[in-house]
């Protein structure tokens, strides 16, 4: 597998250069993985399919639909893409490096789980803020106009917003400078987390279900249906910060609820 990789690398270090690889082969990886992941979704909800393991009953129009996917990729080529060629000079600057050696698994480990944790705790502060009155209202109203999400919902936002959270994502990688193909893995882990909790699906294989700090496509479905004075819930990964300064009550009074309920049914 690691003499694959390290082919696979050579190939590509050998046809295109540095900036090639960190800006356009970064863009195509993110779009690829975002846009093949979250359109499956669309599909299950337009079809009916699983509709037992969707967390609300209420589905999006395709016209609603359509405009999502129409935004995003207005987004991504006049927002995101830009963004990334203009900050290829700092990632240099800070260590970023696409040539042999390749970093080893534990390194790539390591950074990998500090990037979520660092992540996680910069997006919380963040996405609170952006639920104050004014900066809801100008800014992030544009992410909940979609009170039942689906897959692609992840990055329909503000221009603003993608710019103010979009430095959580890059503050972990900023501060280490890791190898390109690391900043890969982490772009893609981050696109399939991000996706999964706005899926509006929760299935017996969710992640959720498995690891006890992961709050998953249910922990934040529940933000996106309340108003946003008393939503909660505002971590992207875990949900230990929502639990440390009590912002998830709502979200955990209404489990014990459900749980009761279905225990009484029973």
């Amino acid at each position: 597998m690691a003499s694959l990789v390290e082919s696979g690398w050579q190939y590509l270090v050998t046809h295109f250069s540095d900036f090639q690889l960190a800006c356009i082969g970064s863009f195509l990886l993110h779009e690829s993985v975002f846009f093949l992941s979250g359109l499956p979704f669309i599909y299950l909800e337009r079809q009916g399919f699983l509709t037992k393991y969707k967390i609300q009953a209420k589905n999006n129009t395709p016209a609603a639909q359509g405009k999502c996917i129409t935004r995003l990729l207005l987004y991504h080529f006049c927002v995101n893409l830009p963004l990334m060629m203009a900050s290829y000079p700092v990632f240099r600057a800070m260590g970023m490096r696409s040539s042999f050696p390749l970093p080893s698994w534990k390194e790539v480990s390591a950074q990998i789980l500090f990037y979520f944790i660092i992540e996680d705790f910069v997006f919380y502060w963040g996405h609170r803020i952006l639920h104050s009155k004014w900066l809801y209202k100008n800014v992030h109203s544009v992410h909940h106009e979609y009170a039942t999400p689906f897959g692609l919902t992840s990055e329909y936002a503000h221009p603003a917003e993608i710019l103010f959270l979009g430095f959580a994502t890059i503050v972990g990688p900023a501060l280490t400078g890791p190898h390109l193909i690391t900043l890969w893995l982490w772009m893609v882990l981050r696109v399939l987390e991000t996706v999964e909790a706005h899926c509006g699906y929760h299935f017996p294989w969710s992640l959720s279900n498995f690891l006890p700090l992961y709050g998953g496509a249910d922990f934040h479905d529940y933000h996106h249906r309340l108003l946003y004075t008393k939503s909660g819930n505002y971590s992207s990964t875990f949900v230990y910060m929502d639990w440390i300064f009590g912002t998830d009550k709502g979200y955990r009074r209404l489990k014990s609820l459900k749980e009761n309920s279905d225990l009484k049914q029973t």
